[in-house]
């Protein structure tokens, strides 16, 4: 078995991680995997007065408070997606959040895309350093923007989920099982990955077929008419997609 290389110089002092959830059980192991010092996870409430860097795995609500409980002197960092800093004051503090989802102690943070914050330069190398160990590309995201970026995380996440949820209503009424719908889910986010929302849009929508979405349209408000509202909305928006997808196709040499 490979060793792990050695932790940089910067996260060579005692690290805690504070909050025995999923989060915080899996940056433990995830931690002690790249050959770094760490202690936990410990439960809230726990001042740290042994480390130098202390993370909060704790949820949103619960940050302000625990960040409290730690003692001076520390460098603190929360995991939130759409918290500032201003919930860990007055310490030194910083933010990463990863952007992916979090199952349990074997999840691997390799590969994974973290926004990153900090209060001060010192803060952020910090930041830098632990999304390096875990093997994440870092991003600084400023607090301003924080709602922003995080709205958009919840868009490409529990907002298709929610759709898929629609789809699969839908279907049922039809006698299709969810199953069914998966190669197709895959392969437009695949394409979406791989080209953007324009350049992937297929369907009655992108070609102008409006026979194909008026018979859509009649068979949801049959069906499914608590979803209308949603169908409508999702409609125009996609017609504002399919406007900017015949725009680069006309404009593209």
């Amino acid at each position: 078995m490979t060793p792990p290389p050695p932790s940089p110089p910067l996260l060579d002092g005692p690290l805690l991680v504070v909050g025995d959830g999923r989060m915080g059980r899996a940056l433990v192991a995830a931690l002690e995997a790249a050959g770094l010092g760490v202690a936990g996870p410990a439960g809230r409430g726990e001042s740290g007065t042994d480390a130098a860097i202390v993370l909060l795995a704790v949820p949103d609500a619960e940050i302000a408070a625990a960040a409290r409980a730690i003692a001076p002197g520390r460098t603190v960092g929360h995991l939130s997606g759409s918290l500032d800093l201003s919930v860990l004051h007055p310490h030194e503090a910083f933010s990463i959040h990863p952007l992916m989802t979090v199952t349990g102690a074997g999840t691997s943070f390799a590969g994974v895309t973290a926004a990153l914050s900090a209060t001060s330069p010192a803060a952020y190398a910090v930041a830098s350093a632990l999304t390096a160990a875990l093997g994440m590309t870092g991003v600084e995201v400023l607090d301003t923007d924080r709602a922003a970026y995080h709205a958009a995380a919840s868009i490409a996440a529990n907002f298709l989920v929610t759709l898929e949820g629609m789809a699969e209503q839908l279907a049922a009424t039809a006698g299709v099982e969810r199953e069914a719908l998966v190669p197709l889910v895959r392969a437009a986010v695949d394409n979406w990955a791989e080209r953007g929302a324009a350049a992937s849009l297929t369907g009655p929508i992108s070609r102008g077929d409006a026979a194909t979405i008026a018979r859509q349209r009649q068979a949801v408000a049959e069906r499914l008419p608590d979803r209308l509202a949603l169908f409508d909305a999702l409609i125009e928006a996609t017609r504002e997609l399919a406007a900017v997808q015949r725009t680069g196709i006309e404009t593209t040499p």
